[in-house]
């Protein structure tokens, strides 16, 4: 089951202000493993007694996002280029 992936904030003037080829590339590679596991893809959540407040790296970015399972939609709150 895909999750809709969503971007606010600084996560979305981040991803908006990278090149069209980067931020192609981190679309595919989020749609490719949060959206589809939010909990896996090597993601782990900062804040003890927070599942839903994750952090992965994807396309070698750091991703900080929430997981609303209810509504099966992640929430990218920031992003960080490595």
């Amino acid at each position: 089951m895909a999750y809709r992936i969503t971007y606010v904030g600084l996560a979305d003037v981040t991803r908006t202000r990278l090149p069209k080829d980067r931020r192609q590339a981190l679309d595919e590679a989020m749609s490719r493993t949060i959206g589809h596991d939010p909990y896996g893809h090597g993601s782990n959540a900062p804040k003890k007694g927070e599942r839903d407040y994750r952090q992965a790296v994807v396309a070698d970015m750091l991703v900080v996002y929430y997981v609303s399972a209810s509504v099966l939609t992640v929430t990218a709150v920031k992003l960080i280029n490595l």
